[in-house]
């Protein structure tokens, strides 16, 4: 934000600090002080050969990828996270762009929006995890996803900078909420001793989803020469 406005000021150039980098790691270094104070390692290290270590992990993925057909509801999950998880890489990623882009949000404007969206992310997580406790982790997940559908369609109809406040809140509430919910559903569904196996997958779901989902973004926006609206 400094740098553009300095660029649009006519201004020279000038050292400075990267801020907003400074506070992050201090934020991911305090974040990090409980898990180094107090988590214990309870997995027992096993020797293994560097020389069939690649091939061993590939073979054991296949392994693993073949036993979901033993569990049917897992595999048919996976695959429903595999969508929604795309739609919710989309938000996450590219709501800012959607912001400048199609609404004509200014940067601040667009930083302003996402301290208070973290805020709302903060609120909803908390709440949901109550949620969790008392009505199960499905039906928390199928409220979250529907207010997913509830802030596209919020996004797509109210298509001003005031609906996309609303609609950016709405999606910071249901946000933790609905990746927590997936993992703990993963957790249940899995066999105890293949737990760490299946997050592992659930986990490459994740990631994957996190690709596919930006690229038809994108792939729509471009075949449509600029229409975000029509890719949201």
């Amino acid at each position: 934000a400094l740098v553009l406005s300095q660029q649009a000021a006519g201004a020279k150039a000038v050292d400075y600090v990267p801020w907003t980098l400074v506070i992050t790691a201090v934020i991911y270094a305090l974040a990090s002080v409980p898990t180094f104070l107090f988590l214990r390692e309870r997995a027992q290290p096993r020797a293994a050969s560097n020389a069939n270590a690649a091939t061993s992990v590939v073979a054991k993925f296949r392994q693993s990828w073949a036993q979901l057909r033993d569990y049917p509801d897992l595999r048919r999950f996976f695959i429903a996270g595999l969508a929604y998880q795309a739609g919710l890489a989309v938000v996450i990623t590219l709501a800012s762009v959607y912001a400048e882009q199609a609404l004509g949000f200014k940067m601040a404007d667009t930083i302003k929006l996402l301290l208070v969206v973290n805020v709302s992310a903060a609120i909803g997580a908390f709440a949901f995890g109550y949620v969790q406790d008392r009505i199960g982790h499905k039906p928390t997940l199928t409220i979250t996803l529907v207010m997913w559908i509830a802030t596209v369609v919020i996004a797509y109809v109210w298509h001003t900078q005031a609906g996309f406040w609303v609609a950016a809140n709405c999606a910071g509430l249901c946000l933790g909420a609905s990746q927590s919910g997936g993992r703990a559903l993963v957790g249940v569904m899995s066999p105890r001793a293949q737990l760490a196996e299946f997050y592992g997958l659930w986990g490459l779901v994740v990631r994957l989803a996190g690709v596919i989902g930006p690229v038809l973004y994108g792939l729509v926006t471009w075949i449509t020469s600029g229409n975000h609206r029509l890719a949201l």
